[in-house]
């Protein structure tokens, strides 16, 4: 019964501070009807968590947010606004993790702030966070961000804009951001994040990940999932071949495959001439130079590259003609196969000797904050990769969001079966 009257206590203290919060809300300014619905319970506890509790704190911060909004006109945002953005998938809604929370990945190009302005990017911030606050279900109240920066070569370029969206984040939309990767970026970024990073509020929560790091998984390199993919993989099997693979002879040289994977390269080149039309006498020692059929000796096999008459060839592999001659095995030959090379270690900049004596659960294991940061995106690598469908986006805005489609629609549906019924 003491922690059940612990859990009541705690409970009964929050809502008194967010009703003290909303009644300094509307003594300074009387709240509209949209105000009031954003202003919930979940949302003034998060200001308060934010600002330690403190409700004239809390208060203050809200009713910024609130004229921030208004000045932005966040209520009148829609999509037909962001039609370009849309089209190239910009910025969007990949999906839900496991946890239903929204992922949204902002692939912004480098030159994308010489053609528009700050404010155009701050509403298509806002725009892309409403989306994802909408398909939210009523028991999450986070989302994940993916920022793909390999489109930019500037690192000072991508910092401004990262900057700018955490910031915005972290005023007026506090305890909502999960997790924050930072994928690829530009080389010297990583410098300027370590001098920045201890002015961001959001620092802790933000990661920087390469998808280099993912290429070997399998189950992302099976090609066969995506059919446009798997259609330019050679498929032997769907050419029906009649022939036999073989020699294949001209009038000037032949062009021989060979069926034993044993040799150096499986075809090769001589100058046996197989035609019937011949200038000058035919002999045993080899073809006729003629105009014709002249040819560098470096296009013949190492029988034809032999001297005249020198038939003193020793025993070979029937059908093993190698393209160079082999190295003369030797009695202190050394199998390169038993040899074991050591490792070099990855390197790592500005690591730490305590790193050495922080264990995992006593198992003896270092655990780095690059594997970190590779164990918390994979669950968001699917997420990364799956192809932008500017439909599927869509469908998952709710009006007024999602633009004039999404608000005539429906009334022209039911005009239309209105006036079926009458006639």
């Amino acid at each position: 019964m003491g922690k059940k009257e612990q859990i009541n206590d705690e409970k009964h203290k929050n809502t008194e501070k967010v009703q003290s919060v909303l009644q300094l809300l509307k003594k300074q300014a009387p709240l509209s009807v949209k105000q009031e619905k954003l202003c919930n319970g979940d949302c003034v506890e998060r200001f308060l968590k934010v600002k330690g509790e403190n409700v004239k704190k809390a208060a203050k911060h809200l009713r910024n947010c609130l004229n921030w909004r208004d000045s932005l006109g966040i209520d009148h945002l829609i999509a037909d606004e962001f039609s370009a953005e849309l089209a190239e998938g910009v910025a969007y809604v990949s999906g839900h993790d496991d946890e239903s929370r929204p992922v949204l990945i902002f692939r912004i190009k480098q030159d994308y702030q010489k053609f528009h302005s700050q404010k155009l990017f701050t509403r298509l911030l806002v725009f892309t966070l409403e989306v994802a606050i909408q398909t939210m279900a009523r028991s999450v109240e986070q989302f994940v961000i993916l920022f793909d920066a390999s489109f930019f070569r500037s690192a000072s370029a991508f910092m401004n804009i990262l900057l700018a969206s955490l910031k915005i984040i972290a005023d007026y939309y506090p305890g909502r951001l999960h997790k924050a990767f930072v994928i690829d970026p530009p080389s010297l970024f990583s410098y300027l994040w370590k001098g920045v990073k201890t002015f961001v509020d959001l620092a802790p929560l933000t990661m920087v990940v390469s998808s280099l790091d993912f290429e070997e998984s399998l189950e992302f390199n099976d090609f066969t999932a995506y059919p446009r993919a798997a259609s330019l993989r050679f498929n032997p099997s769907s050419i029906s071949s009649n022939g036999k693979i073989g020699s294949c002879s001209s009038s000037r040289f032949s062009f021989t495959v060979s069926h034993h994977f044993d040799s150096v390269k499986p075809w090769y080149l001589s100058l046996t001439d197989t035609s019937s039309a011949k200038v000058g006498p035919t002999t045993n020692m080899g073809p006729a130079i003629s105009p014709l059929n002249a040819r560098s000796h470096s296009f013949a096999s190492p029988i034809d590259r032999t001297p005249r008459g020198n038939n003193n060839i020793g025993p070979m592999k029937k059908g093993f003609f190698p393209s160079t001659p082999l190295p003369q095995k030797s009695k202190d030959m050394v199998d390169h196969s038993e040899i074991h090379h050591p490792r070099a270690h990855r390197p790592s900049f500005f690591q730490s000797p305590a790193m050495f004596f922080k264990r995992d659960g006593g198992k003896g294991q270092t655990i780095s904050r690059v594997d970190k940061c590779r164990e918390s995106f994979q669950p968001f690598l699917k997420f990364y990769r799956r192809p932008y469908d500017e439909m599927i986006y869509r469908s998952k805005m709710r009006p007024p969001l999602g633009g004039l489609i999404s608000i005539v629609s429906p009334h022209i549906r039911r005009r239309h079966m209105s006036a079926s019924q009458r006639f």
